[in-house]
């Protein structure tokens, strides 16, 4: 998974985002040896019931929305994202940024945001998410010795997975939940056939989700999705369409938008 549950690369139980960061600190303290020098600072959002959440803001972990439902209105009307149409990553005005320079730093603000994002108990899961993390990195790096520098945008993103209702046994909110992540999945995916179709317009202002990622989707940038299966036969309808979704994602090919 994404985020699994150590924020720590050590721990085997850790996900992608922990073991891609110290990944990265390993590089940058390697290149430092040849003079470079990096400057890294991160993000974290959440796309719950089609608004933005921002999981460092200060009083983000304060405990409240474990297994409740969040009142996002007044939150999410201070995030906006902004494009500045060069295919750019996106700015998300409002959302709270955090330099970080050591691993610790770095579970610390993933501990942070964890406490703070919307999970909820369904019957086909005990702690499911029912939002989209974002984590964002952006690094900027500079060699003295050559004056060269370099400018680069990491996004990783753990999608929730889609639910059927008559599974998860899901009702109000929870069920408003389900309902708005099958909605933002179902968004993605149209934006995903319509470039692999090469179509003039890609619906990406159809979801909060599609709009904030619409620049990792075209210019210079490199996406991959990983998609989780499971094995036992009662969720085989689950897994196929996860699989039918997957390979509509492989058929297509970024090109400069």
């Amino acid at each position: 998974t994404m985020l699994g549950e150590g924020n720590t690369a050590a721990d085997e139980r850790a996900g992608l985002i922990p073991r891609a960061m110290d990944h990265i600190f390993t590089s940058a303290e390697a290149l430092g040896d040849k003079g470079w020098s990096f400057t890294m600072t991160a993000s974290m959002l959440e796309v719950y019931n089609e608004q933005l959440q921002d999981l460092l803001k200060e009083d983000a972990g304060k405990p409240k929305r474990k297994a409740q439902p969040m009142d996002a209105t007044k939150e999410s009307a201070k995030l906006e994202i902004k494009h500045d149409g060069k295919n750019n990553p996106a700015v998300v005005v409002g959302a709270t940024t955090v330099q970080v320079s050591t691993r610790e730093e770095l579970e610390a603000l993933l501990e942070r945001a964890l406490k703070a994002r919307s999970v909820g108990k369904t019957a086909m899961n005990a702690r499911s998410s029912r939002s989209h993390c974002v984590f964002t990195l952006r690094i900027q790096g500079a060699c003295g010795e050559t004056n060269e520098e370099v400018d680069g945008v990491l996004n990783l993103i753990d999608l929730a997975g889609s639910e059927r209702l008559s599974r998860s046994g899901a009702t109000g909110e929870r069920m408003k939940e389900a309902q708005h992540i099958n909605k933002s999945l179902s968004a993605l995916g149209d934006v995903i056939a319509a470039l692999a179709s090469g179509e003039k317009h890609v619906p990406f202002r159809n979801s909060k989700l599609t709009y904030l990622l619409q620049p990792c989707l075209g210019g210079d940038c490199k996406a991959l999705m990983l998609c989780n299966v499971a094995h036992e036969a009662s969720s085989a309808s689950e897994t196929l369409s996860t699989l039918r979704f997957a390979a509509k994602v492989n058929s297509v090919e970024l090109k400069r938008r």
